[in-house]
């Protein structure tokens, strides 16, 4: 009998270190989640000044759309956190969108393999991109979920496990974009 009170704590002791071990292990898959975001990003920041660089010649009116997309790519580069970086995100993937509208008004450029094969690869990036923050809004509910429950809660709020912020596209990108056949 004079075992029992041993065990009883032994135990405790096991789950309160298994508890607290599962809520660092999703902590750091947030972390791992984030930078295989980072990751996708720098090599679509990366294509940019390229793709940027090949139709800049053939464009020569359309130096505004260009310097939107290096702004844009500027405010991306310097962006802090899942809220800034997904405005950033955002306003990156829209004025993409008005450089590859633009490139359709130029049948020469269209047709340049230089300017073909870059959009393809900020495709498949984009593509990369839209996985990555998959896996970290998954990540960050999985965490979520283990702070905020109970018996776990305990042990997170006397650690300081606070929640984690979702990667959130902006309201102004779930618009239905508006098409026309003029």
């Amino acid at each position: 009998m004079a075992y029992i009170p041993l065990v009883l704590l032994v135990v405790i002791l096991g789950w309160f270190v298994a508890a607290y071990n599962k809520l660092v292990r999703f902590r750091n898959q947030i972390k791992n989640a984030w930078h295989q975001i980072d990751v996708q990003l720098k090599r679509r920041y990366d294509l940019i000044p390229n793709l940027v660089e090949v139709v800049k010649d053939y464009m020569a009116y359309e130096q505004e759309t260009l310097t939107r997309v290096i702004e844009a790519r500027g405010a991306a580069l310097t962006a802090k956190g899942p809220a800034a970086q997904a405005k950033a995100e955002g306003l990156l993937t829209e004025t993409l969108k008005s450089l590859f509208a633009v490139v359709e008004k130029y049948p020469e450029l269209k047709a340049n393999q230089n300017v073909a094969s870059l959009q393809e690869e900020l495709t498949g990036t984009e593509n990369k991109i839209s996985f990555a923050r998959q896996f970290y809004n998954d990540s960050v509910m999985t965490y979520n979920n283990a702070i905020q429950s109970i018996p776990t809660n305990f042990i997170a709020s006397f650690f300081n496990f606070a929640q984690e912020a979702y990667f959130e596209t902006e309201p102004e990108s779930r618009a239905v974009p508006k098409a026309s056949l003029r």
